[in-house]
C-alpha cells in the first residue's frame, strides 16, 4: 500500500508474477512464439516430405507402365529364327529384338514431367528365348525438395523391372 491508501500493483509485484533464483521476474515474453514457429516448421517439413515420397511413387508408377508395355512390344518381336525354325508354343526371341523393339518403344513414348530421364539398364533381354525381360531406369524429379537435393548432388534413381510372354495359343 502506498501513502494514499491505493494498493500499487506493478510487474514486479504481481500476485501470479514467477520470480527467477535472483528474486528478478524471467522474462517468457515470446517464448510461445518460438514454441509456435517450431512446430510450423516441422508441419512443413512433414508435408514436404509426405509430397515428395508420393511423387516418387508416382513416378516409380508411370516408369513402370513405360516398362510393362516395352516388354509387351518386345514379347511379340519375332526374332529372325523364327522363319527358319517356326512358332512353337511361343513366339521365340533372341536379346538383340527384346532391345531393339524396346528401345523403340521408349523412343516413341513422351516422357512424364516427373522423369528427367530414362534409359534400358543392363538385364534388358530374354533370359530363355520366350520370355522378353526390359528393365528401365529413370531420375525422379520431386517437388519441393528437389532443388535442395540436386545442390546436394543427390538423385532419386528408380529401377523398374516388367516381363511379357507371347504364348501362342493351338
Amino acid at each position: 500500500m502506498t501513502d494514499s491508501g491505493v494498493a500499487r500493483r506493478g510487474r514486479r509485484g504481481s500476485p501470479g508474477c514467477r520470480r527467477g533464483r535472483s528474486g528478478s521476474p524471467r522474462d517468457e515474453d515470446g517464448s510461445i512464439s518460438l514454441f509456435i514457429l517450431g512446430l510450423a516448421l516441422i508441419a512443413v517439413l512433414l508435408i514436404a516430405g509426405a509430397v515428395a515420397v508420393t511423387s516418387a511413387h508416382l513416378s516409380r508408377m508411370r516408369l513402370l507402365d513405360v516398362a510393362e508395355g516395352a516388354a509387351l512390344s518386345a514379347a511379340n518381336a519375332l526374332d529372325d529364327s523364327a522363319y527358319d525354325q517356326g512358332v512353337g508354343e511361343s513366339v521365340p526371341l533372341s536379346n538383340r529384338s527384346v532391345q531393339e523393339r524396346a528401345a523403340a518403344y521408349l523412343g516413341s513414348r513422351p516422357r512424364p514431367g516427373s522423369i528427367s530421364g530414362w534409359r534400358l539398364a543392363p538385364g534388358t533381354g530374354t533370359p530363355d528365348g520366350r520370355t522378353a525381360v526390359v528393365v528401365v531406369v529413370g531420375e525422379a524429379e520431386l517437388p519441393m525438395i528437389g532443388p535442395a537435393l540436386r545442390d546436394l548432388g543427390v538423385s532419386v534413381t528408380i529401377r523398374v523391372e516388367s516381363r511379357a510372354r507371347s504364348d501362342v495359343v493351338p
